[in-house]
């Protein structure tokens, strides 16, 4: 069941089968289990229509914390350590997620050091239309030029350029560090699983993945 952007939990899903009956509405998401800390490192490469930048990437260290995690994620390519429980601490998050993208966007913002660093964008559609792809690829572009990383709220499947598929059905934060052929392809960093701490998708992907949702951007 689709839910507006000013309301939504954003869980992880690999523990839904411990979880009697999956998704109980809306509001109640499945729990995945915690993921211990690592590191990568993805290189600032420009020209030629792509950048990627530097990420100290740390997975979320339980289940509620995708939305904090992938803020820090995000502010670490600025060069700034935030601890994790900070975070949470400041968006609000409970073991029920972080609401929404915009309890997101006002932290960033405040950790940034400039009030309009970030704004949210929603993408209110339950499938994203070539407007609001293009929209996002622009916004991705820009960002990343600016040295700072994009933040999304997602929900469902999708599959990452090497095919493999990432299932969030209860919902999840992700950054996007990184593009190349002139945005078309992002480079996601993803705190739900550091074994799979960073892969590339399609714009078109990702746009659908945050469709009835939204993200952050500058």
């Amino acid at each position: 069941m689709a839910t507006t952007l000013l309301r939504k939990t954003v869980l992880t899903t690999a523990g839904i089968a411990a979880t009697a009956g999956g998704i109980a509405g809306p509001a109640i998401a499945a729990h995945a289990a915690p993921t211990e800390k690592t590191t990568a490192v993805v290189a600032d490469r420009k020209g030629h229509g792509e950048r990627e930048l530097d990420v100290r990437y740390e997975a979320q260290p339980n289940f509620y914390f995708c939305g904090p995690a992938a803020a820090r994620n995000a502010l670490s390519v600025q060069g700034k350590n935030i601890d994790v429980h900070a975070m949470a601490k400041e968006m609000g998050t409970t073991e029920a997620g972080t609401n929404s993208i915009n309890d997101i966007t006002p932290v960033l913002n405040k950790e940034t050091g400039a009030s309009n660093a970030y704004k949210s964008v929603e993408i209110s559609t339950p499938k994203a239309d070539d407007k609001q792809t293009d929209t996002l690829r622009t916004d991705v572009v820009k960002t990343v030029d600016a040295g700072r990383a994009v933040v999304a709220n997602i929900a469902g499947t999708a599959t990452d350029t090497d095919g493999g598929t990432h299932s969030f059905e209860g919902g999840h934060y992700i950054s996007v560090i990184g593009y190349r052929d002139d945005g078309h392809t992002v480079t996601i960093a993803d705190s739900a699983n550091p074994n799979t701490a960073t892969y590339r998708m399609s714009i078109d992907n990702l746009a659908d993945w945050i469709a009835t949702r939204g993200y952050s951007t500058s």
